[in-house]
């Protein structure tokens, strides 16, 4: 044992990445472990009003230490932490890859790059490289590229030239993959129960396309995969970090825990138990977010890491290894940061984001007399599913309120899946708003919820004029018209209002 208690305790704050709470000013505790060695520090919708806000934040915190890493997860779609308030104004993954274009792709990962850039973001946990195999998964959905295992490494590739291109380093998750999934890992824990041949085939290419982009970092997943390690979830498992990542796959760069609180992990093995056997198996930073952001959490797991140091649970040179591959990732990031040229759009945000999402619209016409586009203001049902934990709880969505701004009076109700009775009914005063108006059914992934899937059944019987619009993964066209988006954005909200006027 060479290190000190004090050079131990400043190893292990190097490899914690918190969140913490406020936007006007770091925490006092923040800004005393940034001089104690603390290597990165994470934002979440919490913290964040406005980019000019962030802004300010971020030169706080570089106040304290200047080579500070600013993370965010900032997957410029549903999961938006910078536009977490209005929607994101870019589209998503599955938008992109729909219209399947890397040029575009990369232009949208640069423009959203050039953004994090003006306002200090250094690592931006995305792009999420996850082959979404399994179309019931909870978690991931639009939030990746698509189905098809080429069509996602080319746009993962694109995804993370385009964002280190405007200097924010990229994080490529998650990995070995979560889209073959039916749980969600922050409820518990995955198993991805294929062979080793299909992981190769499936899982592991885009991830392969990211080390080939020169990604500098890579998000674990909280995935049990028996065809690697029977035992341990990946974050836990030195068979995929370092075996698998790092030997096989060649990556060099900084491998980050998903967030180490998420219950796949914790419910087990406890918070310090999982961050030293996180750090054990070859991960170099430890993700500590969600409602983990005090001074006396951190702390829990700064002490966590020293004692298994001392314990000889946890060896000093890992320990020292995974420091050091932080510091070169800040260091990195310093390089690249350059004058971006970034300019407010203003309250409309991305114009390239907004171009893409239009371009990412599917329209389908069935038989019968034509209902696009409307004329005159519509009455809006929008059904609500159970919230992806993903996903802020404060991010809007819909069709309704774009549709309104261009068919002035039109309406909107939102119904949940306790308003529609078992026989697919909704609430007897539902249709009422639309006697004699176009009715727009918008939905989300709806061959997930049987619920939603009922009610909108029903109602065709009685509405088959009605437009149906599709914001989530689309699995059927249902309805005489009917509208995919490829996700839930602000962007894809106001691109679906534009098709069903005619205005597109």
């Amino acid at each position: 044992m060479s290190g000190t208690t004090d050079n131990l305790s400043s190893l292990a704050a190097a490899v914690l990445q918190p969140g913490f709470v406020g936007t006007t000013r770091p925490p006092d505790w923040v800004r005393r472990w940034l001089g104690e060695g603390l290597g990165a520090v994470v934002l979440f919708a919490r913290n964040v009003v406005d980019t000019e806000q962030v802004t300010a934040l971020t030169a706080a915190l570089r106040a304290e230490r200047p080579d500070v890493l600013v993370a965010i997860d900032e997957e410029a779609g549903d999961v938006t932490r910078l536009e977490s308030r209005l929607g994101s104004s870019r589209p998503g993954n599955l938008a992109l890859g729909a219209v399947d274009d890397p040029e575009l792709t990369e232009a949208i990962a640069r423009d959203l790059g050039a953004e994090l850039a003006a306002a200090g973001v250094t690592l931006n946990y995305a792009p999420d490289a996850d082959v979404n195999a399994n179309p019931d998964n909870p978690v991931i959905g639009v939030r990746s590229f698509g189905s098809d295992p080429g069509l996602v490494a080319r746009h993962t590739a694109a995804w993370v030239r385009g964002l280190q291109s405007a200097g924010v380093a990229a994080c490529a998750k998650h990995f070995p993959g979560h889209g073959d999934t039916s749980v969600d890992s922050h409820l518990d824990v995955p198993r991805i129960e294929v062979s080793r041949a299909r992981l190769n085939a499936c899982e592991l290419p885009p991830f392969r396309a990211a080390i080939d982009a020169g990604v500098q970092a890579v998000m674990t997943g909280h995935l049990l995969v028996p065809a690697i390690d029977p035992e341990w979830p990946a974050t836990l498992s030195r068979r995929v970090l370092t075996d698998l990542l790092r030997e096989e796959l060649g990556f060099q760069g900084v491998v980050v825990t998903d967030g180490i609180e998420m219950r796949a992990v914790t419910d087990r093995y406890g918070l310090g138990g999982a961050t030293v056997r996180a750090l054990v198996a070859g991960a170099d930073a430890i993700c500590v977010g969600g409602g983990h952001a005090t001074e006396a959490d951190v702390r829990r797991l700064r002490e966590a890491i020293v004692d298994a140091v001392l314990a000889g649970v946890l060896p000093e040179e890992r320990l020292v290894e995974a420091a050091k591959r932080v510091g070169l990732l800040a260091a990195w990031s310093g390089a690249a940061r350059t004058g971006t040229g970034w300019r407010d759009p203003g309250p409309d945000g991305s114009r390239l984001g907004l171009a893409a999402a239009r371009r990412a619209v599917r329209v389908t016409d069935g038989a019968g007399p034509a209902v696009l586009p409307l004329t005159g203001p519509a009455h809006v049902l929008e059904f609500e599913p159970p919230r992806n934990i993903a996903i802020g709880a404060e991010t809007p969505w819909g069709v309704g309120a774009p549709l309104a701004v261009l068919l002035p009076g039109t309406t909107t109700a939102r119904l949940a899946a306790g308003d529609i009775g078992a026989d697919g009914a909704p609430p007897a005063d539902t249709l009422g708003p639309a006697a004699g108006r176009p009715l727009v059914l918008v939905v989300r992934d709806l061959h997930r919820h049987e619920w939603m899937a009922a009610a909108v059944r029903r109602i065709l019987v009685e509405r088959p004029d009605a437009v149906v619009v599709e914001l989530g993964v689309p699995s059927a066209v249902v309805g005489r018209a009917h509208l995919a988006t490829y996700g839930a954005t602000r962007a894809a909200g106001r691109a679906a209002a534009e098709v069903l006027t005619g205005r597109s």
